[in-house]
């Protein structure tokens, strides 16, 4: 049994590292530090959240969205230099089903963007740090948010990508950790059987020596 349990707390350990990589990758702009959404914007850093509060309540969602319906966008500046600012956000349409990996490049032209953009929250100041926004998901789907900061002396643009899915089940973030469920069942599974098998041999040759 110590062995079984040796076995079983080393795989429980590489399947929360495992985990644990695969939430810290995240979609674009947004990552999980500390267990905290962290979208960048260039050299800068603000924390993302999202709410449905028809929905879901109080459910906190850092990238995708579960369902379709109103949804909340709230942006809190880690870095203090963002509230000289003026900032702007927008969500559009992924027409080209870029999908998780999409980055500034990949939208096109400015005039690409606009016309795939479906909702546009005008740029200002936002000296008290938070940037809310609010818009209606009518239909599931995948979508990129994007945040514009321009630094008040330079007039340098930085900006922020991040691609979400509303409504959409991602069935193959459930592939890789039952694929290391049933490894690390099928793992304990032999070793108890070998134990088993060597106790019985054990007792046997007890047998015969008595």
């Amino acid at each position: 049994m110590k062995i079984i349990t040796t076995v079983f707390k080393c795989s429980l350990i590489f399947v929360s590292s495992f985990i644990g990589s695969v939430i810290a990758y995240g979609h674009g702009g947004v990552s999980m530090e500390d267990d905290v959404c962290v979208m960048k914007i260039g050299p800068y850093k603000a924390h993302f959240t999202g709410y449905q509060p028809e929905k879901r309540a109080t459910q906190e969602f850092c990238e995708d969205i579960p369902v379709v319906g109103k949804s909340i966008f709230v942006l809190d500046y880690i870095s203090d230099d963002l509230r000289t600012m003026e900032a702007d956000f927008r969500i559009i349409k992924d027409v080209n089903n870029i999908g998780n990996n999409a980055r500034l490049e990949d939208l096109g032209s400015q005039q690409d963007i606009e016309n795939a953009t479906i909702f546009y929250q005008d740029s200002k100041r936002y000296p008290r740090g938070t940037i809310t926004a609010n818009y209606e998901f009518s239909a599931e789907g995948r979508f990129i948010g994007m945040v514009r900061a321009i630094h008040p002396d330079s007039g340098r643009e930085y900006i922020s990508v991040f691609p979400f899915q509303v409504g959409l089940v991602n069935y193959l973030s459930y592939v890789i950790p039952i694929a290391l469920i049933i490894i690390i069942s099928s793992i304990v599974f032999f070793v108890f059987l070998q134990k088993a098998k060597k106790q019985e041999e054990e007792r046997g040759q007890g047998k015969l020596a008595v």
